[in-house]
């Protein structure tokens, strides 16, 4: 029989310092935050330091940390290799509109852990490769449309802000006909009309749509897992139909590997499922929480640089994100840290698992074991409308009530857990584990007794709030 720590109750966590902030944040920053997927409210969290799978607030609460900052802290937080490399390397100057060596280096880096990608350019951030991908596709094709899935996030550019995440899927449209939904205002109908929308995994809706508008498309872009839906996984043979079906259409396939590119498998979901695109967009764990990021692809679609296309940016490929790239992948190639990852991963699953089946819910694992999800179904999902009918009040509730407990998931069901190198040390899986089952204890219990689970995980978490 297997036996989990016994956790104490749910800590009062202190909120003074961190109210304060949030009181003077909100005078400069909308919301208190530089990102609205930051901004929580009362509850918004102000962090002081990180240390491997560790993270602390102002108010010195400590939790273990499963977001990552949204998955880019590939080995944990503050790592001495990677921190000490950076430091080296920046004395010599960061920013000169010039190229270095460093930059040279992490290209290099990138395509030998993908040996598919011809040429390489680096970026600041994700959202600039999957903008910068997409201007690529087209020039390359000479047409103007591309096509997305419902439910994945491409970055903050106009041009991935279609059909991203409603709470209401029927915003969505006709399943067999769906409707590009703008995910805010301020973007033009007809940038908007350039991107159309498509259902994950629904192949016949995709053909449809390429039989309607082929002539004009110029790729697909697809996150190779439903990343922002608990990290769905593709039904066998999804990416080698629309490989194919670009093919047939003369589009481009484009990955975005922002949250799967050197966490999957050092060569990334390319790798892993063993799909060769034409474009492919990186961030996130290239540089282990630097905000280093890169787009590449084969030579002959990136022959349309650097004489037909702009792309350029006074800190692309700045010495720090590029050091940090450099030393990130040197460590991804030559360690078995993604190994490390992947089978801490599976023993949190396996702790989840003995929390969850004597209890008697229905529930799957989505995703992979870096980078995945517990959602609350009969059925595995397989597209985003799935997620609307999960009981993800129920993974809220226990979301937030982990917080109290020294765990720190996002509080939204939308969002996988990340792993990290680190999250291996110490006693830190068995810790998950304790605050997610005291977590699911006291959300079917206040669920039971009539209570909003999420509102009286909340009260217990942040008793100050308000």
């Amino acid at each position: 029989m297997t036996t989990r720590p016994v956790a104490p109750p749910a800590a009062v966590l202190q909120r003074k310092r961190q109210s304060e902030m949030y009181a003077r944040a909100r005078q400069t920053l909308p919301g208190g935050t530089d990102s609205n997927f930051r901004a929580w409210g009362d509850d918004t969290v102000y962090v002081e330091r990180g240390k491997g799978g560790l993270v602390w607030d102002l108010d010195g609460n400590e939790y273990i940390d499963l977001r990552m900052g949204y998955g880019p802290v590939i080995l944990g937080h503050a790592d001495e290799r990677v921190d000490a490399y950076v430091n080296e390397r920046m004395r010599l100057g960061v920013s000169f509109s010039l190229t270095s060596e460093d930059e040279v280096q992490a290209g290099e880096l990138v395509k030998e852990l993908n040996p598919w990608l011809g040429k390489v350019r680096m970026t600041v951030s994700g959202t600039e490769a999957t903008m910068h991908a997409m201007r690529v596709a087209r020039a390359y094709t000479g047409r103007t449309k591309i096509v997305k899935f419902e439910g994945q996030y491409h970055g903050v550019h106009d041009y991935a802000l279609i059909s991203v995440l409603p709470n209401d899927v029927g915003e969505l449209g006709d399943p067999d006909n769906p409707v590009g939904l703008a995910w805010g205002r301020g973007i033009p109908q007809a940038v908007a009309a350039t991107v159309i929308p498509a259902r994950y995994n629904e192949m016949e809706v995709l053909r449809r749509i390429f039989e309607r508008d082929g002539a004009d498309i110029a790729a697909i872009i697809v996150e190779p897992v439903l990343g922002n839906a608990q990290g769905i996984m593709p039904r066998a043979g999804f990416h080698e139909a629309i490989r194919a079906l670009t093919t047939e259409f003369g589009a481009l396939l484009i990955y975005d590997e922002v949250k799967t590119g050197f966490r999957f498998a050092r060569g990334g979901a390319a790798e892993y499922f063993a799909v060769t695109p034409d474009l492919a967009t990186y961030a996130k764990a290239m540089g282990n929480g630097y905000p280093a990021a890169a787009f590449g692809g084969t030579s002959e679609v990136m022959s349309v640089l650097p004489d037909k296309v702009s792309h350029g940016g006074t800190y692309a490929g700045n010495r720090v994100a590029a050091a940090a790239a450099v030393k990130t992948l040197t460590i991804l190639r030559d360690t078995d840290a993604l190994a490390t990852v992947h089978a801490t991963g599976r023993a949190v699953q396996a702790g989840l698992k003995t929390v969850l089946e004597p209890r008697g819910l229905a529930y799957i694992f989505t995703g992979h074991p870096a980078m995945f999800g517990i959602m609350f179904a009969e059925t595995v999902p397989t597209e985003y409308r799935d997620w609307a009918a999960s009981d993800h009040e129920l993974y809220d509730a226990i979301a937030v009530g982990m917080h109290a407990r020294g765990a720190m998931p996002e509080p939204d069901s939308r969002e996988p857990w990340f792993m990290c190198e680190a999250h291996a040390q110490g006693d830190i899986v068995d810790r998950v584990v304790s605050a997610f089952a005291d977590s699911l204890d006291a959300a079917l219990e206040a669920r039971a007794h009539g209570e909003t689970a999420r509102a009286v995980q909340g009260a217990a978490a942040h008793p100050t709030a308000g």
